[in-house]
């Protein structure tokens, strides 16, 4: 209980860039770049001061924290929607197939076609926690407080929805995909695009890629075979999305060629079935309740954390029975709305 999710705010400074450090490289949405995740922050506290009834383009970083302590332990990002400043890049594996009747043989030839077919969409992002935190569910309390965060304020997120997830990096902190194609066309290393990118944003993407389907049988071998690859310590983050509703369907990062997951904002798991009702009654016992992933509050307002809780279907209303010091502790009262879903 002392671990929950909460907005960031311009005071998270250092923390998170301590974990931005820790990353690796390859975050673009966590830049290892002090003014570059201050702009962030400061993006971040405008889109919760801001009232609008639609996708803009905005941006929301949410930060877990020991309310014990004040120790920030990780972050996550939601977009309420992408391709508003710059198009939102991809790359689309598509597949051909060619005949010669002459030496009786059928081709099956790949290409890479770039595309900015997700423009428009909402996209959650971000998400990194310390390494030492990677136990006892924080995981999947950071990454699912984002859906309940788009359900508490639907109508400014899209009807699509998106996650990309890092692609194979080296030991080094280089790309073998980046190595293999986008090295020839920017003449920079894959460390300093990626700072680029999270810095200055893609638009030489778009002035310096090539314009026309580029055929994976003419990549290096160590290219081809990362392609739609999640970063090894991105597979539990990939799990997750899948057990939301997630698919992958061919598309890839511009950078170093991890997959890029989609959906339905409408069925992704949490969102789907997520309650929201008011707090009916405080009880002294969680007893037999379910362990259950909880929100109250909007916009800056907002925080989630694992609980217990209980749906209740009365004769003149329903709402939830919550164990009495579990919402003392995140200041939850009689009365308050809260959504909650299975954990």
């Amino acid at each position: 209980m002392s671990w929950r999710v909460r907005p960031a705010r311009g005071s998270d400074l250092d923390a998170l860039y301590e974990l931005a450090m820790m990353t690796g490289g390859g975050f673009t949405n966590l830049p290892q770049d002090r003014d570059a995740m201050a702009a962030r922050l400061a993006r971040s506290d405008a889109a919760y001061a801001k009232d609008i009834s639609a996708p803009d383009d905005e941006l929301y970083m949410l930060v877990l924290e020991n309310s014990a302590t004040g120790r920030i332990g990780g972050t996550a990002v939601v977009f309420s929607r992408i391709g508003v400043e710059w198009p939102f890049y991809s790359y689309k594996l598509n597949l051909l197939q060619q005949n010669s009747k002459e030496l009786n043989k059928t081709f099956a030839i790949q290409s890479l076609n770039l595309t900015s077919d997700h423009d428009g969409a909402s996209e959650v992002g971000g998400l990194f926690l310390h390494p030492e935190l990677r136990t006892g569910g924080l995981g999947r309390l950071l990454a699912r407080s984002r859906y309940l965060f788009i359900a508490c304020h639907r109508q400014r997120f899209a009807e699509r929805l998106l996650a990309e997830l890092r692609g194979v990096i080296d030991p080094d902190g280089g790309s073998p995909f980046w190595d293999g194609l986008g090295r020839a066309f920017f003449g920079m290393s894959f460390q300093d695009a990626d700072s680029f990118n999270a810095i200055h944003g893609n638009q030489f993407i778009a002035d310096l890629m090539p314009k026309h389907p580029v055929y994976v049988a003419l990549l290096p071998e160590t290219a081809r075979a990362v392609i739609g690859l999640p970063h090894p310590n991105g597979r539990p983050a990939m799990a997750m999305l899948e057990a939301e509703g997630f698919s992958y369907d061919g598309y890839v990062d511009i950078f170093d060629g991890g997959p890029t997951m989609t959906v339905r904002t409408d069925n992704v798991r949490s969102i789907r079935d997520s309650r929201r009702g008011d707090v009916m009654a405080l009880v002294d016992d969680h007893g037999t309740m379910g362990r259950a992933l909880l929100a109250s509050g909007q916009l800056s307002g907002f925080r989630a954390w694992i609980g217990h809780a209980q749906w209740v279907d009365g004769a003149e209303a329903a709402g939830l029975f919550l164990p009495r010091g579990e919402a003392e502790a995140v200041g939850v009262k009689m009365g308050d709305k809260v959504r909650h879903v299975g954990f």
